[in-house]
Formats: structure tokens, C-alpha cells, sequence
């Protein structure tokens, strides 16, 4: 999705299932209400009810006219989206929410007209007024809270910049339009720019603040090599940037795809809502009409109107249709910007009900690549001069166990070189250090220079081994014979994180925290007992093969737990889809896209606990506004239909259409309070 194109992607559905037209948007809303509202001033002001009521009179030549004029103006301007609405919910055959205010509406303009031609005696032009003016009101401020949760999208179209300095030939910046990047093109990003569509660092390094992405607020270096995100900052210093995707093939297009997606597809409580919705428009019209016969039965047509437009009123749904469809905006909004990002509504809806939580190992609960976690040296050598020579024998290595040796040396003060490295396929490499040929390998290379592990190393090496490390030796090679100075073990990083994740899901009180990989059962058990796995109730599934993860869930879910499975999205693939809920770790993947419900942005799986915390809160907050709007109306239909007249007790339309906007403004006000809700884990 480009820039342009993002921001003016309409949204094709409002709340409450209504399509978004022309008008149904808050500023339309707001001008209406304005302009509705300074009408109906005026006929308030000249009502003889009023004037009654407050004890002061009025009098001037046409003012008979205030009422039926400025009453059709507010009637034919004001109500004009309610109108509409209805009309396309007969249409479509699903009546709720805009039936009923264009009933109410209809219903009053009609009496009020009568009354103006001597029909009825009934001032009912200022109560048409002012129920018009507050629906307006009621409406423009759930457009507009509506409009600020799904201004999640616009806000991630407005990170992109609108143009680029990209690199001539020459290696001269120029500036170009971000539609105008292609593939293969190399853009320069300097400190405080935004980076304008995903690519790989070519030259520089940087800090840069990955926050609208990832939900992690501290800067993360990035140089040569590492991939970057369209709308990343660099904080600190320029870079040089190949550009590898463009338009809708970013990770800021999926998100802002994922989010709209989300924004727009239906929950189970959402569905409730529209069935509880056109039941109530059958109730609203069959009490109505009761209203209307029993009042009428009882000799008294002027009451049996009012009562029959007061029941219409108080029957509009306002409250029900906003409950879920603002808490649902609300949640994926919030959501977003904490770098959860919500594809299936239904997938957050189930997460509040999961108690097992099932992670795949390399590369959610370690860091997939391996580091140094111990250095032994045999007798004469210290543990520091065998890093330190490992590091320089393998500093033209590209292997990732290379790689990891050499960054744990990386802090030694003076670090030794290495010349004439030769790479031994299969077994290791060797190179020459301060005049001496020393080597670099596991079993193989023991077995090509016939030596043997002195036991001190070798009590160490099983030590490791038990522990699922990799172990590597440093051999100095002589004329004659070759000798074992020491060892390295070496082994996937458990996430830091991880342990806090795992703790904290038990405080949501999930039951069962489940391990599953495909490395050895003692590299398992390893990583298990440092995250804190409890024996007896945590699981491990170890050598297992990306297939048969799918029958893991499988098997969780035939002892009826109800399991989130959390995977890179990469090989997890079926067992994401065949969870209750897929989390995929990590964004960008096309397979998380496909198989996941939720995605988390960054790799911390802390942001799991988010999820649940989160599914928890929106639960939370639909039934409390399902309730309220629910019971509003069951209390609110008999005292409109005159029930309680007998006692004096009595809801005027004016009234009707005040409660029905306080009670729209309290299910709005419950359902910010998911704003509160805290989702990112604490840095």
C-alpha cells in the first residue's frame, strides 16, 4: 500500500453494521449537530409547553411558524443519515439500530405536523427538535471515537516520508518521491530521517528507533547487513540503505493491511449485538404498537401518541450498536500500537479462555543463534588466551559458530590476528597465529589429527553435552603431533525475556506451559529448567519434526486444553492454524500473516501475556456495555409505554432521547478505559 493510497483507503463498514456514506463521518455529524442544535433553540424558545413550564411568554406576528418551519428543516436536515439508514437497512432486511431512530423521528415529525394542522393538540415540535439534535450528538461523538481508533491506519501511513534522497551512479544524493524507489536502489538515511521502504544496511551504523513497529522503546542498533523497516528512525547517524521492498510488499503495508483487516472483520460478540439489535426492533414495534391500541382503548389518542413515541425512542439502540463495535476498534488499535497486531478478531476473543501455551524453542524462547556460555583450557593455558586464539583462528569464518566466538572476544583489549586461514570442510579451520598453526573443530577434527580430549576437558565436555552445547576445540598443531589447549562451549541463547514470560503467564493463571522443538530431549530439558518449567505440570516435546507439530496441538487439544501455540511462523505454519490461537513471533513472514491470528511485532514473548491481558479487558468491557445497553432498555420500554402512569411516573420523547444519549456517552466512556490497559512489557 503506498503512502497516498493508505491514507485514503476508506473504511467500508461503521459501527453497527451500517456502510460508511458521504455523510457518515464526524465532521458531517458535527455540522448537522451545529447547525440542528441552533434551530432548535428558537422552537424550544416559542414552544407553549416551554414557555408553561418556565412561566414567561412570547408573542410575535408568525410564531405559530417556528415550530412547523424550522421543526421540517431540523426533520428533513438533521435526521436526513437516520433516514437513509433506514432505508437501507429495509433493503438489506436486517432492521436495528438507524430503523429505529428514523421510526422515532418519523413517527414525532408526523404527530407534530398533525398537531399544526389542528389534528391533535400536542406542542410536539421541540421534542422532534431536540430528539433529533441529541441522536446527532449521541452519533457524532461515536463517529468520532470510532474515527480516532481506526486512526491506528492513517497514523501508520503518516510515518512514511513522501520522498527520498536516493543515490545516483555516482554516489550523489537525490531527492525523489518514495513512490519512485525501486528494488535495487540505494538511498542515503540521515540522523533524524525516517526510513522510506524496507531494505538492507549497506553501509553505516545506526541506532534507530523501532517503536511504531516493534512496541520496544528503546532504540536498536542496525549496520551493514541487518534488514531495516519503512518508517524506522535513525537517531544517531547516517545510513546507507538497499532498498529490497516497495509499496504493498513492506511490513508497514501487512501491518497497516492487518489492522484494517481486523478493524473490519466480525467476532462472535458482534454478531450478538445485531441479533440483540433486530430483536429489538421487533419488541420496539410490537410494544409500540400495544402502546398505541391500549392507550387508545382507554379514550386518550393524545397519550397513546406520546407513549408510542417515547417507546420508539428509548428503543433506539445507539448504546448497543456502539458496545461492541468500539471496543473491538478500540482493542486492535491498542493493540497495534504496543506491536500487537490483531488479524482475527475471533482469535482475541478466544485467548481470554486458553490455558496452555505452547512455544516452539529455537528462535521464541532462545534467540536462535548460537554464543560462547563457557571456555575450559587444559593444564598450562588460561581459558582467556583460548578464546582469544579461537577468535583469531576463526575471524574469516562466515559459520555461525564463527561468528559467536569471535563476538565473545570481542571485548578483549588486545586481540590477536591471524594469517594464512584455510577452511578444513567438514572438520574446522586452521590459521596461523604469533608464528604458530593452530585449528578449530569438533569430533571430526580430533579424529583427523588422532588426539584425544584430556580428561580434565573431557569432564567438562560431558557437562556441556548433557546441557544440549555444541562443543568446539582449539588444537595448536606441531611438526610431530598435535595437542588439545582447550574447549568452547557454545549453545542457543535463551531469551532473558523468556523467563519473565513464562512467569508472568502463570500470574494470568494459564495452567500448562508447553516447550516443543526438534532438538535433542537434553537441549530441551536444558532450556527448560532455566525458564522455571514445573515438573509435573509444564511440557516438553523434544525431536520433533515441523510435521508432526500439528499433531502436538492436536493431541494438547484431545485433553481438552484450549492451547495458544507461538511460533516464527516459519515451519509452525499447521500448528498455528490448527491452535485455538496462533501468535506469531515476529513480523514480516508471510506464513505468520496466513497461519496466525495475532502477530507480535517484535520477538519478546512477554507480549503473549498482553494478548490475554487484552482479550481479557475487551471481554471485560463488552459485557459490562452489553449489559448496560441491554438493561437500559428492558427498565427504560415500560416506563415509555406508560406503566407506571397510574403512579405518575411517566418519560417524556425529550427525556427519552436525553437517557438514550447518556447512556451512548457511558458505553463510549467504558470502552476508552481499555486505553488503560497494559500491554507492552516493562523495559
Amino acid at each position: 500500500m503506498s503512502h497516498d493510497d493508505a491514507q485514503h483507503h476508506p473504511q467500508q463498514h461503521g459501527p453497527g453494521g451500517h456502510d460508511k456514506h458521504a455523510g457518515h463521518d464526524p465532521a458531517a455529524f458535527r455540522r448537522k449537530f451545529w447547525l440542528s442544535l441552533a434551530l432548535t433553540v428558537p422552537i424550544v424558545a416559542t414552544s407553549h409547553m416551554v414557555m408553561d413550564w418556565l412561566g414567561y411568554d412570547l408573542d410575535f406576528p408568525g410564531i405559530g411558524l417556528v415550530g412547523p418551519v424550522l421543526g421540517t428543516v431540523v426533520f428533513g436536515y438533521g435526521g436526513w443519515p437516520f433516514l437513509q439508514g433506514a432505508v437501507r437497512e429495509i433493503r438489506d432486511r436486517a432492521p436495528g439500530m438507524m430503523l429505529l431512530i428514523a421510526m422515532a423521528i418519523t413517527v414525532a415529525y408526523v404527530a407534530s405536523l398533525a398537531t399544526s394542522f389542528g389534528a391533535f393538540d400536542l406542542d410536539f415540535w421541540w421534542e422532534l427538535a431536540a430528539l433529533v439534535t441529541i441522536m446527532l450528538l449521541g452519533h457524532w461523538q461515536e463517529m468520532k471515537a470510532i474515527g480516532q481508533a481506526q486512526g491506528a491506519l492513517s497514523a501508520l501511513a503518516a510515518l512514511l516520508p513522501d520522498d527520498a534522497e536516493r543515490l545516483d551512479p555516482d554516489g550523489q544524493p537525490q531527492r525523489v518521491a518514495v513512490a519512485e524507489l525501486g528494488v535495487g536502489d540505494v538511498v542515503l538515511v540521515r540522523p533524524g530521517s525516517r526510513v522510506p521502504a524496507d531494505g538492507t544496511v549497506v553501509d553505516g551504523r545506526a541506532e534507530l528507533d523501532e517503536s511504531m513497529i516493534t512496541g520496544e522503546s528503546r532504540p536498536v542498533p542496525r549496520s551493514t547487513g541487518d534488514r531495516v523497516v519503512a518508517g524506522t528512525v535513525a537517531t544517531d547517524a547516517a545510513l546507507r540503505v538497499r532498498i529490497e521492498a516497495v509499496g504493498d510488499d513492506t511490513a508497514l503495508a501487512g501491518i497497516q493491511r492487518l489492522v484494517g483487516e481486523a478493524q473490519q472483520s466480525s467476532g462472535r460478540a458482534q454478531v450478538l449485538a445485531d441479533r440483540f439489535a433486530a430483536w429489538l426492533f421487533y419488541i420496539a414495534t410490537a410494544t409500540a404498537v400495544l402502546t398505541l391500541a391500549v392507550w387508545s382503548l382507554l379514550g386518550n389518542v393524545d397519550e397513546a401518541v406520546v407513549r408510542t413515541v417515547t417507546v420508539l425512542v428509548i428503543a433506539c439502540p445507539h448504546a448497543l450498536g456502539l458496545a461492541i463495535p468500539l471496543v473491538i476498534a478500540l482493542s486492535t488499535a491498542v493493540a497495534a500500537k504496543a506491536g500487537i497486531l490483531v488479524k482475527d478478531r475471533l482469535a482475541l476473543e478466544r485467548m481470554r479462555t486458553v490455558d496452555t501455551v505452547l512455544f516452539d524453542k529455537t528462535g521464541t524462547l532462545t534467540r536462535g543463534e548460537h554464543v560462547v556460555t563457557d571456555v575450559a583450557a587444559s593444564t598450562g593455558t588460561t581459558g582467556r588466551d583460548v578464546l582469544a586464539i579461537a577468535a583469531a583462528v576463526e575471524a574469516d569464518s562466515e559459520h555461525p559458530l564463527a561468528r559467536a566466538i569471535v563476538a565473545a572476544a570481542a571485548d578483549q583489549q588486545h586481540r590477536r590476528v591471524a594469517t594464512g586461514f584455510d577452511s578444513l570442510t567438514g572438520r574446522g579451520v586452521r590459521a596461523e597465529v604469533d608464528g604458530t598453526t593452530y585449528a578449530v573443530g569438533g569430533p571430526a577434527l580430533l579424529r583427523e589429527y588422532g588426539v584425544t580430549v584430556p580428561d580434565e576437558l573431557d569432564e567438562h565436555r560431558r557437562d556441556w553435552s548433557r546441557r544440549g552445547a555444541a562443543v568446539l576445540y582449539l588444537l595448536r598443531l606441531g611438526d610431530d603431533r598435535a595437542v588439545v589447549l582447550g574447549a568452547l562451549a557454545l549453545a542457543d541463547q535463551v531469551r532473558p525475556e523468556a523467563r519473565q514470560a513464562v512467569a508472568d503467564l502463570r500470574g494470568q493463571g494459564i495452567r500448562k506451559i508447553v516447550m516443543i522443538t526438534g532438538d535433542a530431549r537434553p537441549v530441551a530439558e536444558a532450556v527448560a529448567a532455566d525458564l522455571g518449567f514445573r515438573s509435573g505440570a509444564d511440557e516438553i516435546f523434544a525431536e520433533v519434526l515441523p510435521a508432526e507439530k500439528d499433531d502436538t496441538v492436536t493431541e494438547l487439544q484431545r485433553r481438552g486444553l484450549r492451547v495458544a501455540m507461538v511460533g516464527d511462523g516459519v515451519n509452525d505454519a499447521p500448528a498455528l492454524a490448527r491452535a485455538n490461537v496462533g501468535i506469531a513471533i515476529g513480523a514480516g513472514t508471510d506464513v505468520a500473516i496466513e497461519s496466525a491470528g495475532v502477530v507480535l511485532a517484535s520477538s519478546d514473548p512477554r507480549g503473549v501475556t498482553g494478548v490475554i491481558r487484552l482479550s481479557r479487558a475487551a471481554y471485560r468491557k463488552m459485557l459490562q456495555n452489553l449489559a448496560w445497553a441491554a438493561g437500559y432498555n428492558v427498565i427504560a420500554l415500560p416506563l415509555a409505554a406508560g406503566v407506571l402512569a397510574w403512579a405518575g411516573v411517566a418519560l417524556s420523547p425529550a427525556v427519552a432521547a436525553v437517557l438514550m444519549s447518556a447512556s451512548t456517552i457511558v458505553v463510549a466512556l467504558n470502552a476508552q478505559l481499555l486505553r488503560r490497559v497494559e500491554l507492552r512489557p516493562p523495559d
